[in-house]
């Protein structure tokens, strides 16, 4: 089974892709998560990405592409987790693996807004949070290390990587229609609730 999920920043695809990768035992392919390692150790692909990144920008299609065909050349399944983000990568995609199944997670910008802005990362060990999951506490509830907003999370920056979004991703929803390999979800639910349409799709 090869998966691709698509879906807005904030749209749940990294919530999502674990219980899917869990359930289905499907390799998560993240090349954000890829990227961010590249990032904090300072290669020369994380120096490249970082100015992008921090801008709000995609990062170019030939610092990815080498990434993850190296990356999926021995897997026999996996899901990919925001990639590929332009036409260009898909056909790239197409031309070293057959997609089975695109999920794309359908959600209004102004829910998006709210939940990417209010966003806390640990410093320590990475867990995720929402300011509205916190009740004022300023510490990690997994490790107890100190919660940092992301750079490309305040407002201004993420209106920039939605708007990059619209104009540079969203074309990939007809792409993948077009080849009968695309389903609609609602985001803007409960996790759970979106999980289990997913899973009853996965499942056909």
């Amino acid at each position: 089974m090869k998966i691709v999920l698509l879906g807005a920043p904030g749209a749940g695809k990294g919530t999502q892709a674990v219980k899917i990768s869990a359930r289905f035992n499907v390799a998560h392919i993240s090349t954000g998560d890829l990227l961010r390692k590249n990032i904090k150790e300072s290669t020369e692909l994380g120096k490249k990405a970082k100015e992008y990144v921090d801008k709000g920008l995609l990062v170019p299609d030939e610092l990815v592409i080498a990434l993850v065909r190296e990356t999926v050349k021995e897997i026999d399944s996996f899901l990919f987790d925001g990639f590929p983000r332009t036409i260009e990568q898909a056909k790239a995609v197409d031309d070293f693996t057959e997609i089975d199944k695109v999920i794309n997670l359908d959600i209004n910008e102004s829910l998006l807004m709210e939940r990417l802005t209010g966003r806390r990362v640990c410093g320590d060990c990475a867990a995720v949070t929402h300011i509205t999951l916190l009740n004022g506490a300023d510490k990690c509830g997994v490790c107890g290390g100190r919660l940092l907003q992301r750079a490309d999370d305040n407002q201004a920056t993420v209106k920039s990587r939605l708007d990059v979004y619209v104009k540079q991703t969203a074309p990939l929803i007809e792409y993948y229609k077009k080849q009968n390999k695309l389903v609609n979800i609602d985001a803007g639910r409960e996790a759970a609730d979106v999980f289990k349409d997913i899973e009853s799709i996965l499942k056909q």
